[in-house]
C-alpha cells in the first residue's frame, strides 16, 4: 500500500488549506484512515480520522470546528480541509491507513500491526 500526500504549504494565520492523500495498492480491508501531525520533539498526534465504512469521523479537540475530514472510497482518497489556521497547527502532516480489528464509534481501539501504513508526510506551515 502506498499513501501519497499533497497540498501542503505555507499559509497565513486565519487562512485555509486543503491536504489530500491518495492510496494505492492492496487497500482492501483497510477500514480506517486518519491524519496525524508531528512537530520536532513531540509525539505524533491524531488530528482527525474517518472510517471507510459508514464514514464515522473523529477529530482532536484542538481542531474541532476548524478542520473537516472526508474520504472518497471509490477513488481511495482522503482529504483534510483546514480553516482558521493557527501558528500552532504548523507541523508535518501524515496520512495513515490501517486495518482496525476493533472500531468503537470510529475510534481505532486495536489494529493489525502488519496492515498499518503511513505516507511520507507533508509540511504545513502557518505564519503569524
Amino acid at each position: 500500500v502506498q499513501l501519497v500526500e499533497s497540498g501542503g504549504g505555507l499559509v497565513q494565520a486565519g487562512g485555509s488549506l486543503r491536504i489530500s492523500c491518495a492510496a494505492s495498492g492492496s487497500t482492501f480491508g483497510l477500514n480506517y484512515m486518519g491524519w496525524y501531525r508531528q512537530v520536532p520533539g513531540k509525539q505524533r498526534e491524531l488530528v482527525a480520522s474517518v472510517t471507510t465504512e459508514g464514514g464515522v469521523t473523529n477529530a482532536a479537540d484542538s481542531v474541532k470546528g476548524r478542520f473537516t475530514i472526508s474520504r472518497d472510497n471509490a477513488k481511495n482518497t482522503m482529504s483534510l480541509q483546514m480553516k482558521s489556521l493557527k501558528p500552532e497547527d504548523t507541523a508535518v502532516y501524515y496520512c495513515n491507513a490501517r486495518q482496525c480489528v476493533s472500531l468503537i464509534r470510529g475510534i481505532c481501539v486495536s489494529y493489525s500491526g502488519s496492515r498499518n501504513y503511513w505516507g511520507q508526510g507533508i509540511q504545513v506551515t502557518v505564519s503569524s
